[in-house]
């Protein structure tokens, strides 16, 4: 069973920067697709980025691109979000995710089988 812990959440303020850190264990990490979703109180989770098995292929919803970027070190069995210019609407419990049956995992959180238990990103304004 493959276990995932995020790490790297936080508070920042409005404009800042923030890096999460997923580390996976118990899998072959390199044949895993990943991704990055996001709950905010009171509201649906939501996709935030993924990345294919060699990093290759990413995507993003349309609120971060040009600000985050999604990244994995098959090496070290991590993968990343590297978080610029936060807004307060990016305040949010952010959970790392893991897909084994394909090789990129898209944008439905129904379809990935692994989960973190989520860090809190707060943005203050």
């Amino acid at each position: 069973q493959v276990q995932l812990v995020e790490s790297g959440g936080g508070l920042v303020q409005t404009g800042g920067s923030l890096g999460l850190s997923c580390a996976a264990s118990g899998g072959t990490f390199s044949t895993i697709a990943m991704g990055w979703f996001r709950q905010a109180p009171g509201k649906e989770r939501e996709f935030v980025a993924a990345i294919s098995w060699s990093g290759r292929t990413t995507g993003y919803t349309d609120s971060v691109k040009g600000r985050f970027t999604i990244s994995r070190d098959n090496a070290k069995n991590t993968v990343y979000l590297q978080m610029n210019s936060l807004k307060p609407e990016d305040t949010a419990v952010y959970y790392c995710t893991g897909r084994r049956d394909t090789n990129y995992g898209g944008t439905d959180y129904s379809q990935y089988h692994y989960w973190g238990r989520g860090t809190q990103v707060t943005v203050s304004s």
